[in-house]
C-alpha cells in the first residue's frame, strides 16, 4: 500500500524561511571561525561599493529634496517654518537614508551576489566545494555578507550627508527659508541616537540583504533562467524584509528613546 505525505497550505513557505533563518545562523557563527576571507573581504566590499555608491548619491539628491520640499510645504500651512531643518534632517537621517542604502545595496549588490553565487550553484561548484570539505559558507557567503553590511554603513553616511544637504539648498533657494533658521531647528531637535539608530537600521539592513542573496543564489532552479529567477525573487524578498525590519526598528527607538527636551 502506497501512502503519500500531505503538506498543509503554506508549508513551503514555512520551509524556506526556516532555511533562511538557518543560513543566517550559520554565517553568524563562521564570522568567528578560521581561517578567515580577508582578501575575499576586500575584493567583495570593491565590488559592492564600486556598483552602488554612484547611484546612491544620485538618488540621495532628489530624495532630500522631495522631503524638504514636502516637509517645508507642510510647516508652512501649519506655521511652524522655523522647524523645516529639523523635520527634514531627521526624516532624511532616521528613515529615509537607511532605507535607501539598502534599498540599493540589495537591488545592485545583492542582485550582483545572487548572480555569482547561482552560476556557481548550477555549475556544480559549491558541491565541489563541500565534496573537498571546504565550507561555502565561511568561503564564500561571510565575505560577501560582511562586505554588504560594512559598505551600507558608509553609503547610509554618504546618503545622509548628501541628502541633508540637497535638502538646504532647496529648501533655502526654493522655498525662502534661511540658513540660520535651517540648522538651529536642527540643533535644537537632533541628537546623536538619531544617528546611531540610523547606522544600525543599515547595519541590520547589509545582513539581511547579503543573506537573502546568498540564500537564493544557492538555491535556484536548473538552468540560466533559473539564476534569473533567483535574482529577481531575492530582490523582491529583501524589500519586504527591509520595509518591515524598519517598521520594527522605528517603532522600539521611538519607545525606548525620548525625543530631545522631554
Amino acid at each position: 500500500m502506497s501512502t503519500k505525505t500531505r503538506s498543509f497550505p503554506g508549508s513551503g513557505a514555512v520551509r524556506e524561511t526556516g532555511r533562511l533563518y538557518a543560513l543566517g545562523l550559520d554565517v553568524a557563527r563562521s564570522i568567528f571561525r578560521r581561517p578567515f576571507q580577508f582578501r575575499e573581504l576586500v575584493q567583495q566590499f570593491w565590488f559592492i561599493a564600486s556598483v552602488s555608491i554612484l547611484p546612491t548619491a544620485l538618488v540621495s539628491i532628489p530624495f532630500g529634496a522631495v522631503i524638504a520640499l514636502h516637509l517645508g510645504s507642510l510647516t508652512t500651512q501649519i506655521g511652524a517654518q522655523s522647524f523645516t531643518g529639523a523635520a527634514s534632517v531627521l526624516a532624511i537621517i532616521q528613515q529615509a537614508s537607511p532605507v535607501v542604502t539598502a534599498l540599493l545595496i540589495a537591488g545592485a549588490g545583492g542582485s550582483a551576489m545572487c548572480a555569482d553565487l547561482g552560476s556557481r550553484t548550477i555549475r556544480e561548484e559549491i558541491d565541489a566545494m563541500e565534496v573537498l570539505g571546504v565550507s561555502p559558507v565561511q568561503r564564500l557567503i561571510v565575505p560577501r555578507v560582511l562586505a554588504a553590511m560594512a559598505v551600507a554603513v558608509f553609503l547610509n553616511g554618504l546618503v545622509s550627508v548628501v541628502g541633508v544637504l540637497g535638502g538646504y539648498v532647496f529648501n533655502v533657494l526654493m522655498q525662502d527659508g534661511t540658513p540660520g533658521a535651517y540648522l538651529a531647528s536642527f540643533s535644537a531637535l537632533a541628537q546623536l541616537p538619531d544617528l546611531w539608530i540610523s547606522e544600525i537600521k543599515a547595519l541590520l539592513f547589509g545582513f539581511v540583504a547579503g543573506i537573502v542573496a546568498a540564500y537564493r543564489g544557492l538555491n535556484p532552479k536548473a538552468g540560466p533562467k533559473g539564476v534569473g529567477d533567483a535574482v529577481n525573487q531575492s530582490v523582491v524578498i529583501t524589500f519586504l524584509l527591509l520595509f518591515l525590519m524598519n517598521l520594527v526598528l522605528s517603532s522600539l527607538y521611538l519607545q525606548l528613546v525620548p525625543p530631545k527636551g522631554m
